[in-house]
């Protein structure tokens, strides 16, 4: 009898279940569970905001960066872009002057020196990508509400959480996975991207743990 050839993988799940521990770990950092409960206060998602300006600005430079790569074009959508969004949100929360008090934690400044650094290779512009945009259109949402829920924000101020030309985050989503799983990488590359995935959850908890002792 024939066996019928077991097929790889798909990188999707591989980064889905590769991170799955440091994901939890993340989610589960203090900052995040107290201001989603809402124990903190504006202020303090004012500070996350912030840093999600580095972040995204360093992301953005490397999506600029990966754009022309025959392979890595793919994973670029425009709708996707947030830093216009996350400024409008820090004007509104600090106000004209908010350049000026939205500094990077020593946390934020080494996760964008990272994420600089991975626009110069696919697997892991990759996972930093899948990390982040996937995470705004499903956690993320979750945010959103809370943060209207418990700190009576409106529409202002949580700009980053609206996708405008994304109607339907789950179509999306399947679309931007079938994008990811069709790059295709070699076993290397790939075992770069899960690696890399594991990092930026990493990166991301570190980030928190100072926001955490920010806002005690």
């Amino acid at each position: 009898m024939t066996v019928a050839p077991v097929a790889p993988p798909l990188l999707s799940a591989l980064l889905r279940e590769g991170t799955r521990t440091e994901h939890q770990e993340a989610e589960s950092q203090g900052f995040v569970t107290r201001l989603l409960a809402g124990e903190l206060s504006v202020a303090a998602y004012a500070s996350l905001a912030a840093q999600q300006h580095t972040i995204y600005t360093a992301l953005e430079e490397a999506s600029a960066q990966i754009a022309s790569d025959a392979r890595g074009g793919a994973l670029v959508f425009a709708e996707l872009t947030r830093v216009p969004a996350i400024e409008r949100d820090l004007e509104h929360l600090y106000g004209p002057e908010w350049r000026d008090a939205a500094a990077p934690l020593p946390s934020t400044a080494r996760y964008a020196a990272r994420l600089r650094e991975a626009g110069a290779g696919l697997p892991e512009y990759a996972a930093h990508a899948y990390t982040r945009y996937l995470g705004d259109l499903s956690g993320g949402q979750v945010i959103k509400r809370m943060m209207q829920r418990h700190y009576g924000m409106g529409a202002a101020g949580l700009e980053f959480y609206e996708f405008p030309e994304i109607p339907k985050a789950k179509p999306f989503k399947d679309v931007y996975r079938e994008r990811l799983d069709g790059l295709g990488l070699d076993d290397t590359e790939t075992s770069r991207a899960v690696a890399e995935a594991q990092r930026a959850f990493q990166l991301n908890r570190a980030m928190f743990a100072e926001l955490g002792a920010l806002h005690p």
